[in-house]
């Protein structure tokens, strides 16, 4: 057996029924037990994202809007460009309609995480906020529970270093850069490497910097072109809507059985890439909703659930109806290059292309950033919150960084899927553990700003 092979037998059993029955769970029991708060809320939610908290009492190295921003950066990258296409290509287009309902569930449990990051947060010895799941599961469940928060904080600096943070953005920017302006990999590897070295030496407050300007416009850049193709092609819409349903339930009827899609491998991916894509459940938004400046567990968690809505209901989702609508999964094209030439079929030009491959430049490189400052996080947590080994994490990341590009996509993606799952487990026990906690602060805060208490 290879060793892709191994590695894509160890990802298949880790993103089993059980983390997938897990995953959903989760996000269903928060969205009956929060009555919805993602649908009722929402508006309330994009509201406070613009809008200062007032009052005092505030602490945070960073602004509520930076923080998400941040977070947005971390999530908001491959996976809304390849990881789309990967699991169109190999799930068919039944698997966008599972990304969908795991992202509207998934708001709920991103909710939860960044009501917890607030409520459990402390400093480092550094004097900055140190804040995530490994925090609220020792000091909310309890110093017993330290040894489910180190494995949460080992993982999430895996997945860092090996997962979303290194190989697949490093590997979705070469190979688009290469393909679409004939450049050498080995030169662009090097350009990268040290544009991200004078960024993340920078520390929290750079990266934040750097994420509230690209993030905001890469993704409304990339989101206006894909939405002019579906203009172009309005009278498709509806038809790729109906395919993606009926795929979803039945692949075999709905695409004729050419293709030997099933139903489990379009649930399977949808929800992997899926969580790849909005990391709702994995628990790395709440490591960077800790440093928001506010005073307001609830406030901060409605900001925090945008994020979802916003990387997978609109971003993902443009992708993928450009993927189906041109017809262009049914050939052999996959990964950037089915993106590619959906977006050039689209437009009718090579434009299409181009424009993908700045929006995943963009998109990789802004997660990249956001997924160092993560594992750098949890680093100083398994250090006892010591920073001394923050130079040397820094040092090794940018020489993954360096190499990333010279390994093969499926062996990247499955390696990364491993890691993001192991990462998962820690945070989804502790958001159920914690449940009563997260349903309690909702309750007293929608109290409070009905007695107008707060604005």
């Amino acid at each position: 057996m290879s060793l892709h092979d191994t590695l894509s037998a160890i990802s298949s059993f880790i993103w089993g029924a059980p983390l997938l029955i897990l995953i959903s769970c989760v996000g269903i029991y928060l969205t009956f037990a929060l009555r919805g708060i993602q649908i009722t809320q929402l508006v309330r939610a994009f509201i406070y994202m613009f809008k200062p908290e007032k009052g005092e009492g505030q602490s945070g190295d960073i602004s509520a809007f930076a923080a998400l921003s941040t977070a947005l950066a971390a999530t908001i990258g491959t996976g809304n460009i390849v990881g789309v296409a990967t699991a169109i290509y190999q799930g068919g287009p039944g698997a966008l309609f599972w990304m969908w309902l795991i992202a509207v569930f998934g708001m709920a449990t991103k909710y939860a995480e960044g009501v917890l990051a607030i409520k459990y947060r402390g400093k480092d010895r550094a004097g900055y906020i140190a804040g995530g799941p490994m925090y609220y599961i020792e000091m909310g469940m309890g110093k017993k529970w330290r040894w489910l928060a180190k494995m949460f904080a080992f993982f999430g600096v895996m997945v860092a270093l090996v997962g979303i943070g290194t190989f697949p953005q490093v590997n979705g920017i070469t190979e688009s850069i290469s393909m679409t302006f004939h450049l050498p990999i080995p030169l662009i590897s090097i350009v990268l490497t040290l544009v991200v070295a004078a960024i993340i030496l920078g520390g929290v407050k750079r990266i934040s910097k750097i994420a509230m300007v690209v993030v905001p416009f890469m993704a409304v850049a990339y989101v206006v072109i894909g939405i002019t193709i579906l203009a172009l092609n309005a009278e498709k819409i509806p038809s790729a809507i109906s395919l993606i349903v009926q795929a979803a339930f039945d692949p075999q009827a709905a695409l004729g059985g050419a293709f030997g899609f099933t139903m489990m491998k379009a649930i399977q991916l949808g929800v992997a890439r899926g969580i790849f894509s909005n990391e709702a459940g994995l628990g790395s938004a709440p490591i960077a909703a800790a440093a928001a400046q506010t005073k307001e567990p609830v406030r901060q968690g409605l900001i925090s659930m945008t994020g979802t809505f916003l990387d997978t209901i609109i971003v993902c989702s443009v992708t993928g109806l450009v993927i189906v609508i041109t017809g262009a999964w049914q050939g052999t094209a996959k990964g950037v290059e089915l993106t590619n030439l959906a977006f050039n079929q689209g437009l009718g030009s090579q434009l299409g292309g181009s424009i993908v491959s700045i929006g995943l430049v963009f998109f990789a490189f802004t997660t990249i950033l956001g997924w160092c400052y993560y594992g750098e996080r949890c680093l100083v947590y398994l250090t006892g919150g010591r920073t001394k080994g923050i130079k040397f994490y820094r040092m090794l990341f940018i020489l993954l960084i360096a190499f990333a590009p010279f390994l093969q996509l499926e062996t990247i993606w499955a390696i990364a899927d491993i890691v993001n799952g192991l990462m998962a487990f820690p945070n989804l026990i502790a958001l159920v553990a914690l449940r009563k906690v997260i349903i309690g602060e909702t309750r007293d805060y929608f109290q409070r700003l009905k007695k107008g208490e707060i604005a």
